[in-house]
């Protein structure tokens, strides 16, 4: 997974530190001894960026076999059903459209007194 062309790690470390900034944000705004709930908050961000940073979750190194590629085989008859379906719905557009602009559009009566 990756978003933004950064991992997963990134991500998450980022996610990390927003909550910890909204926490300190909140702790510091708030009145007594509950101030001081910023530094645990701090201490556990800080915990838990060092453990994903220094015990990643896979080598940095790319494997020596390539992978398999996925290719997509049905490629070319899908764009031809889908050209043909549209097609089809462009015919049978113009098709019904003088329907709609030919309907006879009746004169209404005159009141007579």
């Amino acid at each position: 997974m990756s978003a933004l062309q950064v991992g997963t790690g990134v991500i998450v470390i980022a996610v990390i530190w927003i909550a910890a900034l909204v926490l300190g944000i909140l702790f510091l705004r708030a009145s007594g001894s509950t101030k001081f709930g910023v530094i645990p908050v701090f201490f556990l961000a800080l915990t838990v960026t060092l453990v994903l940073v220094f015990f990643p979750r896979s080598s940095e190194t790319s494997p020596p076999f390539k992978e398999v590629e996925i290719v997509d085989t049905l490629f070319i008859g899908r764009y031809v059903l889908l050209a043909l379906v549209s097609v089809v719905f462009l015919v049978a557009f113009f098709m019904l459209l003088p329907f709609h602009f030919l309907e006879p559009v009746y004169a209404k009566t005159l009141r007579s007194q």
